[in-house]
């Protein structure tokens, strides 16, 4: 069991490097807004990965707060652009 979530660990880590990029080179704001909205799913798989490895139950309350807060963000900024006509 530590060897896979080793690797979800690993795997987990080269996709926030790349999305980290993708936020930094995002020509526009919605590229931005995406790449952050999927830093933040790598960040609640990440402690789904962590109660797993921990047999924890406690963190899967962190996960749906952070899944929320995501969730409406990405819709708030969306509107926002929409309405900006960008």
């Amino acid at each position: 069991m530590i060897l896979v979530t080793n690797l979800g660990f690993v795997l987990l880590s080269l996709g926030a490097l790349f999305t980290l990029a993708r936020l930094v080179q995002g020509p526009s704001l919605a590229d931005r807004v995406v790449a952050t909205d999927l830093l933040l799913t790598l960040l609640v798989m990440g402690i789904a990965v962590l109660s797993a490895r921990t047999g924890e139950s406690t963190y899967l309350i962190v996960m749906v707060i952070v899944a929320m807060v995501g969730f409406f963000g990405t819709a708030m900024v969306a509107r926002f652009i929409e309405r900006r006509g960008a």
